[in-house]
């Protein structure tokens, strides 16, 4: 019999926040990316292969839910200022990076822009619960 060891409500959070003025696709395309800077600077967070009942591997992913927010630019801006602010590592996602293609020009993209003139679509952030909540006030979840 398998035990859980895990707490039942992790103490960190994982949160993206988009833009309330993105297309379907850029949503989900903003989203995924963002997860995969997250999930790539906290491999911690990762839970074990899944199996179905004939025993087929799947890959793992997140152990901890996601939570996706929008709100306006200006709510978009001022949780990177907060989230920097506060020290916490975030993943972030410019206007420009929907007109390049590969890793090498989108880091170039961002960049070239000063951080204070980033033209921010999305950000995600991983961290403390309390202080994940204070970063993303005003956010709203998303529909």
């Amino acid at each position: 019999m398998e035990h859980d060891t895990e707490p039942s409500r992790p103490e960190t959070k994982i949160a993206v926040l988009l833009r309330d003025d993105l297309l379907g696709w850029q949503a989900l395309n903003v989203t995924a990316f963002l997860v995969s800077g997250l999930t790539a600077a906290n491999p911690d967070r990762i839970g074990e292969p899944y199996l179905d009942a004939d025993g087929t591997e799947y890959l793992p992913m997140l152990g901890q839910p996601v939570l996706v927010l929008q709100g306006g630019k200006e709510v978009v801006t001022a949780a990177h200022t907060r989230a920097l602010t506060r020290g916490l590592r975030i993943t972030v996602f410019t206007a420009d990076l929907f007109t390049t293609g590969n890793d090498r020009d989108n880091r170039a993209a961002v960049r070239a822009v000063p951080r204070d003139h980033l033209d921010l679509v999305g950000l995600g952030v991983h961290g403390p619960r309390n202080a994940v909540d204070k970063i993303l006030k005003g956010a709203r979840m998303h529909p």
